[in-house]
């Protein structure tokens, strides 16, 4: 590029919190450059030896650069975190742009820095900078990076590498109501679940991620002790309001010169970036109303507003500017006179000694965003008030901040004339109260500076026992959690009908189909809950039909095999749905073309009659990958639907047939047309396979997902971490129905009429078998 590399350091919060830990913990930094180098392998400058940054000292063998494609990192950055995160978490949905492209991109970014972040975790340890005792510590920051936890999670787990991650978010974090319009809104909770911890400005935060956890995705949580249980993990979620260099500031505003010329005015100050979230379209409006009910204050206060050009090649940024000059020019027009502006805009950037200065030395400070995580500006405003009569800070109860400055004024910026009202209040109060309410500020944030909100995050962090919000471990699944969950539902007047998936819900997933047995306890209960007058027991497995009988063993019930492909009914009585002829010599054909080219390395076909599993769990994961490409193309390639599981691929005949359809043939057939409001239904399943019946169910059943994994989309209505928890709900179910009086109209299976005869696989049966699920 034929330039020279300087490194530059903004002032920022994180920047000044975080980059000491750093230095003197030897750690290292990853992050993007701020360009797009030609040479992704270009070298990173030492700092300047007269650096007083908080980077002076961050040597250049700490900093690990992330080098993006231009065009995608615009996409990336523009138009998916600015244009669609920012005023979606800012509970502004109506100004979000959800676009697909800029969705992938997001995913590709993040998925690189994961890559960089795991080079980097192994740098750490290769130099004995963690160990399995005290590990490394993974700290993700900001919306950029709400993915990118899942793939350092998986990245180090492969490879062995211990580590703890978390995640801080530095905006807000929207109500459910809001967070549900994102399409994506399902993987940016697991991608930050993916962490042992998240941390937020403030609890209101917290509790909105929480509630998004649970209602989202399904989550066991614990609003008490702030817990979400994702993945078989328990996640930490923690308020963790952020502070700022407190006697970096005080310095500042005792060193600054004064920049005020006048002393005749008082001066109401504003500093903000130019963005929609900041209210100053609202503020203005508001001291044009103090100017207009309050006449007294013309020629003896004047508002100084800085605004700092924030994404100029925005068209939504480029408009709020002209709206805003508009509104300056209007308002200085209506009141300005001879020896008086009453307005003072500045559309600049302002050096940190000017800015000390303002701070120091203004009346009033206007803090009143419409939504900001914390806004450091207020935080900035009470350092630098060290003059004996201070100012007085006025804060939007919106704003992070003013959840915790509560001697501050609090002032809603959309009611456009109480706002005028808390202005004059602050204008007029007296020097006593002015004194007061600023030294209790100026206490709290010496105490809560940025140090202490580092200190506070490593307690999070590294705590195992316990931590200043109680438990960090959720406790198992208990009987009594299905209280939450069913009681409501089932009440005590219906009937049950339990649809359950065998391998990874009934019986964990072992290296064998052969051996995924069901446990005693499970067998004990499911026999029990068999023989009970209003409790009907299905089991809907990938195996097939013969071998799931076998496996649970249980008289009584009825057992779905290939995915409800075979059906066989209490009485003895068989369905078969009608395959096409030629797929039964196509089957044959596959198994032992995947058995040439892909059966190695740990990887076998198991053989189940109407379709095929391609089984790769044993397979080291670096191989896995073409493996199972290869293997999806040659299932394609014989006309069969590739389709995964548990690492597994399976090959589907292409007929409309799923565990959806079967589930719904298997209640109509069992309780009439009417089934529906005959009975109650609890679907239970671990994969894709079974979100089929959780979606042909949605809003007639109560499905549960067990999973363990980090990202799953789910149309279940709860997650359970494992085949534990199952054998919780099933005790649950034994509890509430073994206390009732058997009932004399039991749920003894009962065939609809020609449903008696075992169907055999042919063409001239496909259109009465397509509309059994009508």
């Amino acid at each position: 590029m034929g330039g020279i590399f300087t490194i530059t350091s903004t002032a920022g919060g994180l920047v000044t919190a975080v980059c000491p830990v750093v230095i003197k913990g030897k750690g290292l930094w990853v992050g993007w450059s701020g360009i797009h180098l030609e040479d992704p392998n270009e070298a990173i400058p030492e700092s300047n030896p007269n650096d007083q940054t908080p980077t002076a000292g961050l040597k250049s063998d700490q900093v690990v650069s992330v080098n993006i494609d231009a065009k995608i990192f615009d996409s990336y950055y523009n138009g998916c975190c600015n244009k669609m995160f920012w005023p979606l978490f800012h509970s502004m949905p109506g100004r979000a742009n959800f676009g697909g492209v800029h969705w992938a991109d997001y995913v590709t970014v993040n998925k690189h820095f994961a890559v960089r972040t795991i080079e980097a975790l192994e740098k750490c340890l290769a130099n004995n900078r963690g160990s399995e005792k005290s590990p490394p510590i993974v700290w993700i920051h900001d919306y950029h990076l709400m993915l990118a936890a899942n793939w350092v999670r998986e990245h180090a787990e492969e490879k062995n590498l211990p580590c703890r991650l978390a995640f801080f978010l530095h905006i807000p974090f929207p109500p459910w109501d809001i967070f549900r319009l994102l399409p994506w809104s399902d993987e940016i909770l697991q991608g930050m679940l993916g962490c042992d911890l998240v941390g937020f400005h403030i609890q209101d935060y917290c509790l909105n991620f929480v509630d998004c956890c649970q209602r989202s995705l399904g989550c066991r949580v614990d609003r008490n002790n702030l817990l979400v249980e994702h993945g078989g993990r328990t996640v930490r979620i923690r308020p963790l309001p952020i502070g700022i260099p407190y006697e970096r500031f005080v310095n500042l505003a005792q060193n600054a010169p004064k920049v005020l010329k006048t002393s005749k005015q008082q001066i109401i100050l504003g500093v903000d970036r130019l963005d929609y979230t900041k209210g100053l379209v609202h503020r203005l409006m508001a001291f044009e109303a103090l100017l207009l009910k309050y006449p007294q204050h013309k020629e003896k206060v004047s508002l100084l507003q800085i605004s700092v050009p924030s994404r100029t090649d925005v068209k939504e940024y480029r408009e709020l500017k002209e709206e805003v000059d508009q509104l300056v020019g209007r308002i200085n027009g209506r009141f300005t006179t001879a020896n008086w502006a009453p307005i003072r805009y500045i559309y600049d950037y302002v050096s940190q000694d000017e800015l000390a200065a303002l701070y120091r030395d203004a009346a009033v400070c206007l803090v009143t965003p419409l939504r900001d995580g914390m806004n450091l500006v207020a935080k900035e405003f009470v350092a630098c008030q060290i003059n004996d009569i201070p100012g007085v800070l006025v804060i939007s109860p919106f704003a992070g901040a003013g959840e915790m400055m509560h001697e501050a004024l609090l002032c809603n910026p959309y009611e456009v004339n109480e706002a005028a009202e808390v202005i004059h209040r602050a204008l007029t109060m007296p020097d006593d109260e002015r004194a007061l309410r600023m030294a209790r500020l100026r206490r709290r944030e010496a105490e809560c500076d940025v140090s202490h909100w580092m200190r506070c995050f490593l307690k999070a962090v590294g705590a195992l026992e316990m931590d200043d919000v109680g438990t960090t471990t959720m406790q198992p699944v208990s009987v009594d959690d299905f209280d939450d969950y069913l009681l409501k539902y089932i009440g005590y007047n219906h009937k049950l009908a339990l649809l359950l998936d065998y391998d990874g819900t009934l019986a964990p997933i072992a290296p064998h189909p052969d051996l995924a047995t069901l446990s005693p306890e499970i067998k004990n209960v499911l026999y029990k809950l068999s023989n009970h007058s209003d409790v009907y027991v299905a089991v809907i497995s990938g195996r097939n039909v013969d071998n799931v009988k076998k496996m649970v063993g249980i008289e009584g019930i009825t057992y779905a095999g290939n995915h409800g492909l075979e059906i066989l009914h209490p009485d003895g009585s068989k369905f078969v749905h009608p395959m096409p002829m030629e797929y039964e010599k196509k089957v044959s054909d596959l198994l032992k073309a995947l058995q040439d080219s892909v059966c190695k390395d740990g990887a076998w076909v198991e053989n189940k009659g109407a379709l095929l599993t391609f089984h790769y769990r044993e397979t080291p994961n670096h191989l896995r990958g073409d493996m199972v490409d290869k293997a999806r193309s040659l299932m394609e390639k014989y006309g069969f639907r590739a389709t995964e599981a548990h690492c597994a691929l399976e090959a589907r005949p292409p007929v409309q047939w799923n565990k959806g359809r079967a589930s719904i043939y298997i209640l109509r057939t069992s309780f009439g047309v009417d089934w529906n409001e005959r009975i109650k239904i609890i679907y239970v399943g671990d994969d894709l396979t079974d979100e089929d019946a959780m979606v042909a169910l949605k809003g007639m059943a109560r499905t549960f997902r067990i999973t363990s994994s980090d990202i799953v989309k789910t149309a279940a209505d709860h997650r359970l971490p494992s085949t534990d928890s199952v054998y919780t709900l099933l005790k649950w179910v034994e509890r509430h129905f073994m206390g009732r009086k058997a009932r004399a109209n039991s749920l003894t299976y009962r065939p609809t009429k020609g449903d008696g005869v075992q169907m055999q696989m042919s063409l001239e049966v496909a259109s009465t078998a397509n509309n059994l699920d009508v």
